[in-house]
């Protein structure tokens, strides 16, 4: 099939790569010219294994184009996917103003040129309701004269950043939302190959999925550091708690987002969780867990702060080793990492930071805007791992899971924020995390990270 990707960000282009890879001619979309330049030169505008590399394969199949105008493109496109952004607006509610005005364009573009109907998928977060209530009406106004011309569904993704084209073609679920809650042909066709339980429903239905999956992630998330912290309190070993309480795989459903360790961030987990909240207040409904979701998460980020300084002096020299939300990805939206630099920069330690995964020069969108609007001056904290490996700090402070690509031998002491457990950094640098006197030469000792913690 010929298919158009509107926003070429984490979804939208792993959406491009992977419907590329399976053989369909797809048109990426996106407001950025410099992204959509960078796509049509072969460059990637995120970090995600996998998409480099198929993405130079669909250039060179020429399966891939970008482009900023839609024009006259829709005119032989089988199907749309729309894949903007809807971040948090001032209220915790979700901005739909991209996908406002993306379905806008859209139905301008819809011409007198076509022989069947566009049949356009969303994929972006937007609360119950939205389909019918809003970009219905939108294609129904400007198509009102062209009766027939566009089928509209409503079909969540389930892309985890650093392992997303893994997801693509092996997700949890299937989810797909018509007006009717009846099979469309055109979106099984697309989904064909897909091994996983498949659902129909409304479109109601289905745009609540995400709402209960992010916010259940999110949740999962802050039970686990809420227990870690009160673990700690007690001088019991979170890390074993953990590993008792995920043995159970009868009750306690899996152990994904259960260990004790950093804050959620990123992307979807925070955005999702306010507009859920803005949901439950709108709608007059007690639910004081969700409520407590993000608070419970701020103190987990001041939690995180006090262990990773705990017996530093100001004016320390700090590495921060990982500033994404999550290893493996350049993702800095939301990212807990920021949080922490900016208390280590307000509280006077001389700081730096090591991301592999990060280059300042080529963060694109609203990437690039959360972190010079959170972090200006992250880009003259930023040293390599020669830089890091070869000077001496007072502090390593492991805040994402980037600790196997550094080896240290003139680190002070040396702090995993990811195991949240005494005993674990205990390993990492023994004479850390313990009032006793270091024993002779334990500063001085080489040692692997990854050992160390396992």
């Amino acid at each position: 099939m010929k298919v158009a990707v509107f926003g070429l960000g984490y979804v939208g282009f792993t959406t491009l790569c992977c419907l590329a890879h399976q053989g369909h001619e797809v048109l990426g979309f996106d407001v950025n010219a410099r992204k959509v330049a960078g796509v049509n030169s072969g460059i990637a505008p995120i970090i995600e294994p996998g998409l480099g590399e198929m993405l130079l394969r669909g250039l060179a199949d020429h399966r891939i184009s970008a482009f900023v105008d839609v024009e006259d493109k829709l005119e032989d496109c089988d199907v749309a996917i729309v894949c903007v952004g809807t971040p948090s607006g001032p209220d915790g509610a979700h901005d739909l103003g991209f996908v406002t005005e993306v379905s806008k364009e859209i139905a301008l573009h819809l011409g007198n040129g076509r022989t069947k109907p566009l049949s356009v998928v969303y994929r972006s977060t937007v609360r119950p309701g939205t389909m019918e209530g809003l970009i219905a009406p939108i294609f129904a106004g400007f198509l009102a004269d062209k009766p027939g011309r566009v089928e509209l569904l409503y079909c969540p993704e389930f892309l985890r950043e650093s392992s997303a084209v893994n997801d693509y073609f092996r997700p949890p679920k299937v989810v797909i939302g018509t007006s009717d809650g009846e099979p469309n042909p055109v979106i099984e066709e697309l989904f064909a190959g897909l091994e996983a339980p498949r659902f129909v429903t409304r479109f109601a239905e289905a745009e609540m999925t995400k709402f209960v999956d992010n916010s259940w992630h999110a949740m999962k998330v802050a039970f686990a550091n809420e227990i870690g912290r009160i673990s700690l309190q007690l001088d019991v070993d979170p890390s074993k708690v953990h590993e008792i309480f995920v043995s159970d795989t009868k009750l306690n459903i899996s152990p994904y987002y259960l260990r004790p360790g950093g804050a959620f961030g990123g992307s979807c987990l925070p955005k999702d969780v306010r507009a859920l909240q803005n949901i439950v207040a709108d709608c007059g409904v007690n639910a004081p867990l969700i409520d407590s979701l993000i608070r419970s998460n701020d103190a987990h980020k001041y939690c995180l702060f006090q262990l990773a300084t705990k017996g530093l002096k100001p004016g320390a020299s700090v590495l921060l080793a990982g500033l994404a939300f999550k290893a493996g990805t350049d993702d800095l939206r939301e990212s807990p990492n920021i949080d922490l630099a900016r208390s280590l920069l307000r509280e006077r330690y001389r700081l730096s930071i090591f991301d592999p995964a990060i280059d300042a020069g080529k963060l694109v969108g609203a990437n690039l805007g959360y972190a010079w609007s959170w972090l200006p001056q992250f880009g003259t904290l930023l040293v390599s791992k020669k830089q890091a490996e070869a000077r001496r700090y007072d502090r390593v402070i492991f805040a994402n899971r980037t600790a196997g690509m550094l080896s240290f031998s003139k680190a002070q002491s040396v702090i995993d924020l990811n195991a949240l457990s005494d005993r674990a950094n205990r390993l990492l640098a023994p004479s850390a995390s313990r009032e006793e006197p270091a024993q002779p030469g334990d500063a001085d000792l080489p040692f692997d990270v990854m050992r160390a913690v396992a």
